[in-house]
């Protein structure tokens, strides 16, 4: 039978080991345990904005699998049946929109407030960025070839859509991809009054928080038009504003050979890819997307996307 004196040495000991196991718990942090401004795997810091970069609102490079085959090797590459690594959990998305928690804001400076229209030139990294989705029609074939090769991109989603497919936008999320503002409803904003443009951002940031766990960091304007109404209202919102570079004008359906031969003649290290998911017949942006991937790839080009 034990005495006293061994029964309270026994239970310093469970005592001491526990603690320990607290300790290399806490020690064992994901990459995007730190939020908004947390590192990415495979992240390249340098291949940002050529702007100043903000506490955690400047884009960092994920390289894509070379030759259009995922490798373990390549950072960044994503296996055709797991998301990249790195990718947010369903969970930690659900948790984090408890009820009571009020989202924070980052503060902008004003360079940070600009629109950002092309990346650092100086390493051969590409943005590619989505627009007007989520489009159950396109944008999960979009989401496959992404994963194909291993490819993080920037969705720049409406409202309107993601309220009717609040599935489909967590599943861009949890796919790796971030997810950006692109108003509720796909206005012209230089014709919106502050208390209209606030309610169009306002509510689509609010959605999108609510959906994935995650702020939007990023915000487009419809057609590339801010005013300086919705500039203040980003701002506000703690969301910068990207541009793009290149513009295939996909929209128009000029065809899939035109949006391919646009794209990879007018890209260049640090551009920012302008396609569709939404808003239409997007089938000849997707057949681009499986023609020119590979090519840029190939070539030697690098995928970036924001941390969201």
């Amino acid at each position: 039978m034990l005495s006293d004196r061994q029964i309270t040495s026994r239970r310093l000991l469970l005592v001491a080991a526990g603690m320990s196991l607290l300790g290399a718990a806490a020690g064992c942090r994901s990459p995007w345990s730190g939020g908004e401004g947390g590192a990415e795997a495979g992240v390249d810091e340098s291949a940002l904005p050529a702007v100043p970069a903000g506490p955690d609102g400047a884009p960092g490079a994920v390289p894509a699998a070379q030759s259009g085959v995922p490798s373990a090797a390549a950072p960044g590459a994503a296996s055709p049946s797991a998301p990249p690594s790195g990718a947010p959990s369903a969970t930690a998305s659900s948790s984090a929109t408890a009820p009571g928690v009020v989202p924070v804001h980052k503060v902008l400076s004003e360079a940070e407030s600009k629109p950002v229209y092309e990346l650092d030139a100086a390493r051969r990294v590409v943005a590619l960025t989505i627009d007007d989705g989520p489009d159950p029609r396109y944008t999960p074939t979009v989401l496959a070839l992404l994963q194909q090769y291993g490819i993080r991109a920037t969705f720049f989603l409406v409202g309107e859509n993601a309220v009717e497919h609040p599935a489909l936008v967590r599943e861009i999320a949890d796919r790796g991809h971030h997810i950006a503002n692109h108003t509720w409803t796909h206005p012209d904003l230089r014709h919106l009054s502050d208390t209209q443009a606030r309610d169009e951002l306002e509510r689509t940031s609010d959605l999108l928080h609510r959906t994935t766990g995650r702020l939007p960091t990023w915000f487009r304007a419809p057609g590339g038009d801010w005013s300086p109404v919705s500039l203040k209202v980003a701002a506000d919102l703690g969301m910068r504003n990207m541009g793009w570079s290149v513009d295939p004008r996909d929209w128009a359906r000029p065809g899939t050979s035109v949006i391919t031969e646009r794209i990879l003649k007018d890209v260049r290290p640090g551009s920012i890819v302008l396609n569709h998911d939404g808003g239409g017949d997007r089938s000849q942006t997707v057949a681009a997307l499986k023609a020119y991937l590979p090519v840029l790839i190939d070539s030697g080009y690098f995928f970036t996307a924001p941390p969201n």
